[in-house]
């Protein structure tokens, strides 16, 4: 999780003993004098999700108090999970719980990205196809949270199992986003084979720049302290690199030359960063200075367009300013 997602107060920047606002439920604050404060700054996210939240509480209720017909069963909720957009009474309901997690996005606090997946993931388990497209605002979310080995095993997911023509989308017995410990420094031709989504391939480059921002911070570790004790070095390290997906590596931790794991990603990077150009001539430039981009909402979008940049870029700036030295990498690789 980056740091700057740490539960904090917004006026202060305290940590410890924090109250949330009781109106949103996800706002933290120290005390009742600095959420006063910050009343008119939070009061619009505010009302948005106690809105959102009334909205989705009044469709989940219709749900469940419907007796059930002809198209819809009375226990929808139990009776039709991985379905759910395929029966049309269902939609208003979902429509209506997507509206409460992009409220929630709104609100740049651990609590509320947090409250925003979860939402986001249970719509998926709710319509295994994802009509709505939620899939694609996924990868930037896991990796906000600091999920980064999951984010890996979520994108491997869709584009394999999840790609299959033959894959029944309406058997909910058939596995579904089970992958669990996929190889995250692996080659991402798997990605590459097909036309890839803007959204996964540009996750998938950060995914990789972080991995090889604490390798960097591994192998300068080990240079400063080349004669340090083994012990008192491998401390550091345990300190200094916090993200599981590299602390579970035992290949990696324990390595005494990390320098062929940085070149690897390296060159990964770079070929993502072309693929990502390929794919979008205007992303990168956007990332680098995004100006009136951030507030454009598209309804639309055709690959390769401006509006789909503007869609992608929404979804993952975040991910990527929460990433110190993340956006430094991409800025090399455009003036190298």
């Amino acid at each position: 999780m980056s740091t700057s997602l740490v539960p904090h107060c917004p006026v202060c920047s305290k940590k410890e003993n924090l109250l949330r606002c009781q109106g949103c439920k996800v706002m933290p604050y120290c005390g009742r004098e600095h959420q006063i404060s910050d009343r008119s700054s939070h009061k619009s996210a505010c009302n948005a999700i106690k809105k959102a939240h009334n909205e989705l509480n009044r469709q989940e209720q219709e749900l469940r108090s419907h007796p059930g017909d002809m198209s819809m069963s009375a226990n929808v909720f139990e009776d039709s999970v991985g379905r759910f957009w395929g029966i049309y009474g269902t939609r208003p309901y979902m429509r209506a719980r997507y509206a409460l997690a992009a409220s929630l996005l709104k609100v740049h606090q651990y609590d509320a990205i947090k409250a925003g997946f979860d939402h986001i993931m249970d719509l998926l388990r709710l319509c295994r196809g994802d009509n709505m497209g939620v899939r694609f605002q996924a990868p930037a979310l896991f990796l906000r949270l600091g999920k980064d080995q999951e984010c890996y095993d979520f994108m491997k997911w869709w584009f394999t199992t999840g790609s299959q023509a033959d894959y029944d989308w309406g058997d909910v017995n058939l596995p579904y986003l089970n992958l669990n410990g996929e190889d995250v420094f692996e080659s991402p031709e798997l990605f590459l084979e097909q036309r890839p989504n803007l959204s996964y391939a540009v996750a998938l480059t950060l995914l990789k720049v972080k991995l090889l921002l604490d390798v960097k911070m591994l192998e300068s570790v080990t240079v400063a302290g080349e004669k340090v004790p083994a012990e008192i070095l491998d401390n550091i390290r345990d300190q200094l690199v916090t993200r599981a997906v590299i602390t579970e590596r035992k290949e990696v931790m324990e390595a005494q030359d990390l320098e062929p794991f940085i070149r690897e990603l390296v060159g990964q990077i770079a070929g993502l960063h072309a693929v990502v150009t390929k794919a979008n001539r205007f992303f990168w430039q956007a990332l680098l200075d995004p100006s009136q981009h951030l507030s454009a909402l598209p309804s639309a979008y055709s690959p390769g367009s401006v509006e789909e940049m503007q869609l992608v870029l929404n979804y993952s700036y975040d991910a990527w300013i929460e990433t110190p030295g993340a956006i430094d990498i991409v800025r090399g690789l455009r003036d190298s």
